[in-house]
């Protein structure tokens, strides 16, 4: 009998992707994932606090946000009920009462965000039923207004601008392949160590969601090194278990061996050549069948 496999850390990766989400304006943004509101059990996925001489940040679901910004992240398994967000709404509430002192946390310096890979639509319903007005502000970004004592939005990330949301658009069981080679090409330009950790943390949820896709994605030869490092076991499991089904083939044919079930695993020649140090001809020849080995079964 098989054992379960890990439940995925959707969340880590999400407090990860926001980072990379506003990374323009990170210097002046305070971000606290698992923020406990009590001592008790009560925890906000992720609270960011803007410095009040901010001006609006530059990412557009950051336009609603002020001073002390709630956030609630639902995983693609979550569901997003009513419950969830007066939830959510109870939980900014709760973190303006426990204040450090009377008021600490102005009503009209706070909001929340709820963010959920597709769009909540029997929520959607009740809360106009309820009186409270939706619009979608910004592709995917739905302002939630009227009959609320501060600004909430919902962000379906499924809709987001692809341009700018990669980060989040990968967080999902079902990712595109251009939204991945994108945040790929994007990530290849990050050099600061946080931006770094922030990738990793994405990419280590989203390759565990997508394994296929991102076995496709390997083949690549220019695939960044952020995707490289994080598969480097992976790769090195199946480099070892090639070589020790070559051992006996004589060191020729081992080689052979050990690269056709690189290939076969879904690696590109130019792959193949980087990790091995062979040159790239001899890799092909062997791919090509003019080095006999025995045939992989």
């Amino acid at each position: 009998m098989k054992n379960a496999p890990d439940k995925l850390q959707w969340h880590p990766a999400f407090c990860a992707a926001a980072g990379l989400e506003f990374h323009e304006d990170i210097e002046r943004l305070e971000l606290k994932p698992e923020y406990n509101l009590s001592k008790e059990p009560i925890r906000i996925d992720l609270l960011i606090i803007k410095d009040r001489e901010c001006d609006q940040i530059k990412n557009e679901i950051g336009h609603i946000m002020r001073t002390y910004n709630v956030i609630e992240y639902k995983s693609p398994e979550d569901a997003l009920t009513i419950d969830d967000f007066y939830k959510t709404v109870g939980y900014a509430c709760l973190y303006k009462g426990y204040g450090e002192y009377v008021d600490a946390v102005p009503i009209n310096e706070l909001t929340i965000s709820i963010f959920r890979e597709t769009r909540p639509e029997k929520m959607f319903l009740t809360l106009q039923k309820q009186g409270h007005t939706i619009e979608e502000k910004y592709p995917g970004i739905y302002y939630v207004t009227e009959h609320l004592p501060f600004p909430a939005q919902i962000i379906v990330t499924h809709e987001l601008e692809p341009g700018e949301h990669r980060s989040l658009r990968i967080l999902s069981n079902h990712a595109k392949k251009e939204d991945v080679e994108e945040f790929l090409k994007k990530a290849e330009e990050m050099n600061m160590p946080r931006d770094r950790q922030n990738v990793e943390a994405v990419l280590q949820v989203s390759v565990k969601a997508n394994d296929e896709l991102y076995r496709e994605i390997r083949r690549d030869a220019n695939m960044c090194d952020a995707l490289r490092e994080l598969m480097k076991d992976d790769i090195e499991r199946e480099v070892s278990a090639a070589r020790k089904l070559g051992e006996s083939e004589g060191e020729v044919r081992g080689e052979a061996k050990i690269i056709l079930k690189m290939n076969h695993s879904g690696m590109s020649p130019e792959n193949i050549a980087s990790i091995t140090g062979k040159d790239l001809d001899e890799i092909n020849a062997i791919l090509d069948g003019k080095v006999k080995v025995p045939v992989l079964l």
